[in-house]
């Protein structure tokens, strides 16, 4: 059937349209087809066809026949409206999204939809294709290709002064530094797009995504205090606007927060609240688990809880990043716990006590003694590790500092008293 989306211009009220639940598949394409190339018929009845037959195509993973169909109904777009046309245009792309790993198809037909508009002269079409390629060069990890789109899309729009669409594009630019590890550039052109969203009305979509990218990058910065207040706005917003995918993201990313600064207990508090209650499924078990292991200090719990959940903990690079952190802090908290009692201990012991491979925690091991989290050496020949007891600091280097800092002052003063006896 025809999507709400299209609303009452979505009604058909073609004749060629009627009795469509006794047909099958073909002859409603035939049906359809014959309705969009019917000249004589409204524009509106036209217009429905193309979007039911998208949507057929869509259904049935015809990828190939919709794109076909797009570039078929370009005669169509010459009798009506721009507006019209890039709202076509748009959600016909949009439906090709929906077909799985169609991710190549869809960059060549915006590619090619980008291509036909730019020779329309079609401007305010073209730059909504760019931004959305750039989205899915995002997505497929093309991070150089999406950046170079948008750098010049900014410009472009600055010129224009459409803030609005500014405040979008900005946001991508930071998703898209922030990929790259680009921290700083990330911030900058977050901050760009808070200042043109506080001069405009800003929809809630789009303060809601600005909310979420600004919670990501506190929690880059360690600051995870700040990143849940971002996060919690986020997560209301979308659960007002009933966007359930972003909504449990957001509380995952609020989980998360609770989980890195140590609030544990905190977790069982969130997930059994009026708000969150009801979104309780596999995404909030997964950082339940997560939560339950980092309290118990269990490696091997944490461990299960991430091979458990691989779906919803590691196929998300937010949470896979930090919790590889987490799960290196638990790993060096147990490993001090085991070698305390010791001065001289076998390596495959401290591997048979954390049930982790030899190799594993001698690299481990190693990258402790190198940032001094205690003291010590691995003596290979006899695979063991010897631990020193701490050693008291030698003050012997920042006294000496001292001494040459008040010696400076004293020549200092000898000097100045020197020249104003000279003078």
């Amino acid at each position: 059937g025809i999507n709400a989306e299209y609303g009452t211009e979505g009604r058909v009220r073609n004749k060629h349209l009627n009795n469509r639940t006794t047909m099958s598949s073909e002859d409603n394409i035939k049906r359809l087809k014959a309705v969009i190339n019917d000249n004589t018929a409204d524009e509106k009845s036209r217009e429905s066809a193309i979007y039911e037959l998208g949507e057929l195509y869509a259904k049935e993973g015809k990828g190939a026949d919709l794109s076909a169909l797009l570039k078929e109904i370009r005669p169509f777009f010459g009798t009506i409206a721009k507006a019209r046309t890039a709202k076509i245009v748009r959600t016909l792309l949009d439906l090709v999204s929906k077909i799985p790993n169609s991710s190549n198809l869809q960059v060549e037909l915006y590619k090619e939809s980008i291509t036909w508009a730019k020779e329309g002269k079609r401007t305010f079409l073209r730059q909504r294709l760019e931004t959305k390629l750039a989205a899915l060069y995002l997505s497929n990890r093309d991070f150089n290709a999406a950046l170079s789109i948008v750098t010049t899309l900014v410009r472009e729009v600055k010129r224009l002064d459409d803030k609005a669409f500014l405040v979008e594009i900005l946001l991508l630019e930071s998703q898209i530094h922030h990929a790259l590890k680009n921290l700083p550039k990330s911030r900058g052109t977050l901050t760009a797009a808070r200042t043109s969203a506080n001069s405009i009305y800003c929809p809630p979509p789009l303060q809601s995504q600005i909310d979420m990218q600004a919670g990501i990058l506190h929690a880059e910065e360690k600051d995870y205090k700040t990143a849940y207040s971002y996060f919690y706005e986020a997560f209301e917003s979308y659960n007002s606007q009933e966007v359930l995918e972003l909504t449990v993201l957001n509380l995952k990313y609020m989980l998360l927060c609770k989980i890195m600064t140590g609030n544990v207990d905190e977790v069982n508090t969130i997930i059994n609240g009026k708000l969150a209650l009801k979104y309780a499924g596999p995404e909030v078990e997964a950082m339940k688990a997560v939560s339950t292991a980092y309290k118990n200090r269990s490696l091997s719990q944490f461990t299960s809880a991430l091979n458990n959940f691989s779906k919803e903990l590691k196929n998300d690079p937010i949470i896979h990043t930090h919790l590889s952190e987490l799960y290196d802090t638990l790993l060096e908290q147990n490993l001090i716990r085991i070698i305390e009692p010791f001065s001289c201990v076998e390596i495959t012991h401290i591997a048979s006590l954390i049930e982790l491979p030899v190799e594993a925690v001698e690299k481990k091991l190693s990258q402790m003694i190198l940032d001094k989290k205690f003291h010590g050496i691995l003596d290979q020949g006899n695979n063991c590790l010897i631990v020193f007891d701490e050693a008291p600091p030698n003050k012997t280097y920042p006294l000496v500092l001292d001494t040459i800092e008040n010696m400076n002052k004293v020549v200092d003063s000898l000097y100045s008293k020197a020249i104003k006896l000279h003078s």
